[in-house]
């Protein structure tokens, strides 16, 4: 008998994988948790019925969530990841050693602890000694933190549930005010095709309150459309005056200097939304 699992993206639309074996499924005190291990794209973290992870892809989002940011700032000795309890963008994050310290503040233990036993290659550096692993409210974080960071990344789910706060004008005015004078911030903000109204007003509020917006995406192809989106907002460092000899050669599968740039440039449609 085969089995599979469905990620309804939308009501009418969804994508299925192949399930190997079921490894945990639990419902914690925010959300349920389930770990799979599929077929085609390996284990797979899966929150509330959405993938978060999967061991093949993975890369992509991790890289692309961190990089663009820690490039663009000259000098990122403090950095703050929202989420992000797979451990993912922490393992990017301190692969610049710039960076002293990176904080790690996730509302669910339980994505922390499954991620430290089934997806070692991803929440492998959790316990680095410059990294400090923080279980709680992140948007608290946020609010009681000021002029402390100078890169703060969102690593969130999509916006419902516990993540929901995360994607209001309120959470992106306390980013501002916790980065120092010229910090930078970046969120995910899903994909254009199922989710345009969504970029279009976090587009419109962080415009409120940096002076310097740029959208850029990735593929990543087991998120809703493949085709996934990042919003940055900076006090004062601009990614497109980043210039390709100056980004340094990292560790990565998909992010490289010549891609620094060009992320940003989007298709018409997209370009459109965010105008």
């Amino acid at each position: 008998m085969e089995l599979w699992f469905t990620e309804k993206q939308t009501p009418e639309f969804g994508i299925t994988a192949k399930i190997r074996e079921t490894l945990v499924t639990e419902k914690t005190e925010y959300q349920d948790l389930a770990l799979i291990d599929t077929e085609e794209f390996g284990r797979m973290l899966v929150l509330d019925g959405m993938v978060m992870t999967t061991v093949k892809d993975e890369f992509v989002y991790h890289e692309m969530a961190a990089h663009p940011a820690l490039v663009t700032h000259p000098d990122p000795k403090q950095v703050l990841v929202v989420g992000g309890g797979d451990g993912g963008v922490i393992r990017e994050v301190i692969k610049h050693p710039q960076v002293e310290k990176a904080v790690l503040v996730e509302i669910d233990g339980k994505v922390i602890a499954c991620s430290k036993q089934y997806l070692p290659e991803i929440a492998g550096q959790l316990d680095h000694p410059r990294v400090d692993v923080q279980v709680g409210d992140g948007y608290m974080h946020i609010i009681q933190s000021k002029d402390k960071y100078d890169v703060i990344i969102v690593d969130s789910t999509e916006p419902v549930g516990p993540a929901a706060p995360l994607f209001e004008r309120g959470f992106y005015q306390g980013i501002h005010e916790a980065l120092k004078e010229d910090g930078i911030f970046v969120a995910q903000t899903d994909n254009p095709w199922f989710k345009a109204d969504l970029i279009q007003k976090v587009n419109r509020d962080v415009k409120d309150i940096f002076p310097i917006v740029r959208v850029y995406g990735a593929n990543i192809p087991t998120y809703p459309s493949g085709l996934w989106t990042f919003t940055m907002g900076s006090k004062k460092y601009d990614p497109l005056e980043v210039e390709e000899a100056s980004v340094p050669e990292l560790d990565t599968r998909y992010y490289t200097p010549r891609l620094h740039r060009a992320a940003f440039v989007l298709p018409r449609f997209v370009e459109d939304l965010v105008k």
